[in-house]
């Protein structure tokens, strides 16, 4: 057994009460994984990566020697193989560097390796009808209105790019501005701004052709002064509501902008957005004021955070799920040097609003070579940061009896579908002994 293996199996063991699934998906969104030819060769015929907001790779494309930007798929599903695995859905950012790839096994399924031995089965998702398909302006649906989370969402970044632009107030963990770039330099078709009408083109689309997707997500950079004439919220409130009046109901609407006043967010709740997500990125003071440069000077941490607590009084608690990027804390040279200062942090804003009733989730970082955090550090937080990270949103989740949250599908090992980080997959429905395995860890005081 190599290094790489040895320390997963030991966090396997040592945190029991956890699914293991869950602690490799860990693994492989905070370092990514390759494939190998004869895969990416089987892959190429499945549904590929759409870039849909961030390269969430830690290779740009310039460095790819096998052209895995166009050939990869968009996600994998771990399942079955050595390990025995449950169903577990997978982002997938890749790295040639990792010591996990996707091979070809003798018998020719794919399979995911660690240090060349076998984990798990890997299955690819199906390249949908609707993305075979391209608008009256030639578009093609991939670009407008691509999907994940297995099918399941709908994501409409209806702004590639963002105003919080330059080392000064852009978000160091992110590259939407760079990934635009190099998407465009690659030669993809890639909408800076798409509009209303390609929008709805787009779910005309789908709608005829699709029953998998159940939520759509409205998103994209921040406005911070004006685009096409219109403030932030002016900008994207038209979205939902031109959905909303073409296909009432169709899918659960979700909103991804910044936390806004209540006159705002009463505005989006007004054209028929359900679940906001008004993203709060970390917890601690300082490191928000240093790598949420921007968000810090236009809104500011403590107005960002009252304006989290008073939508919630617009939606109700259980509809607004703040987004953190899960690993930033750990970034240098600003965060914690420990794991144990990292987790008390981030375990107090979740106690903070899970108390509440609000349940923020969070992506896994992932160090995209394209942003300032990731060129600065390139191997991310180390597992075991986001292996804690992981119970302690499941413990406070399941000690404040808050509901899975709305808009993910269904929860639990084996059924969830979120792919960039796994809150829903730790969530105890769908694993009946999941309960009394995580009782038993903490009976028998297991370390921290």
């Amino acid at each position: 057994m190599g290094q790489r293996a040895n320390l997963v199996q030991s966090l396997v063991e040592r945190f029991a009460d956890l699914p293991p699934e869950a602690v490799y998906k860990e693994d492989l969104l905070r370092g990514g994984f390759s494939f190998s030819e004869d895969a990416l060769r089987i892959a190429s015929g499945f549904k590929p990566k759409a870039y849909f907001i961030f390269s969430f790779d830690l290779v740009p494309i310039s460095e790819m020697q096998q052209d895995e930007n166009l050939r990869a798929p968009e996600e994998i599903c771990l399942t079955g193989g050595a390990c025995n695995f449950r169903r577990t859905i997978v982002s997938v950012r890749l790295n040639p560097r990792s010591p996990y790839q996707v091979q070809v096994s003798a018998d020719g399924q794919l399979a995911l390796t660690l240090e060349g031995e076998e984990v798990c089965n890997v299955e690819l998702p199906a390249y949908p009808d609707y993305y075979r398909r391209s608008l009256p302006n030639g578009k093609p649906v991939t670009d407008i209105a691509p999907t994940i989370e297995w099918g399941y969402l709908l994501y409409l970044t209806v702004f590639r790019m963002c105003q919080y632009f330059g080392k000064k107030v852009e978000c160091q963990f992110c590259d939407i501005n760079e990934n635009y770039r190099q998407q465009r330099r690659s030669g993809r078709s890639y909408t800076a701004v798409k509009s209303v009408d390609e929008i709805l083109q787009a779910l005309d689309i789908i709608a005829d052709t699709d029953s998998d997707s159940r939520a759509y997500t409205v998103t994209g950079g921040s406005i911070t002064s004006s685009l096409q004439g219109m403030e932030e919220v002016d900008f994207y409130a038209r979205y939902p509501e031109a959905i909303e009046k073409r296909f009432p109901g169709r899918w659960i609407s979700k909103m991804v902008v910044q936390a806004q006043p209540v006159e705002a967010v009463r505005r989006f709740r007004d054209v028929g957005v359900q679940i906001y997500h008004p993203n709060y990125e970390v917890w601690d003071r300082g490191l928000f004021d240093t790598i949420c440069a921007g968000k810090a000077a236009y809104i500011g941490r403590d107005e960002w955070i009252e304006r989290i607590l008073e939508s919630a009084e617009v939606f109700g608690p259980a509809n607004v799920i703040p987004n953190f990027v899960a690993g930033i804390e750990m970034s240098r040279p600003h965060g914690f040097r420990s794991v144990d200062e990292a987790i008390a942090s981030t375990s107090e804003g979740l106690e903070f609003f899970m108390s509440k009733g609000i349940s923020p989730r969070f992506t896994t970082w992932c160090p995209e070579p394209l942003s300032l955090l990731g060129k600065s550090n390139p191997g991310g937080a180390p597992l075991e940061y986001h292996v804690r990270l992981t119970r302690a949103w499941r413990d406070i989740h399941a000690k404040h009896q808050l509901p899975a949250p709305a808009g993910y599908g269904k929860p639990g090992i084996g059924h969830a579908v979120f792919s960039v980080s796994s809150f829903m997959d730790v969530i105890e429905a769908g694993d009946p002994g999941f309960a009394q395995r995580r009782k038993d860890a903490v009976a028998e005081k297991l370390p921290a």
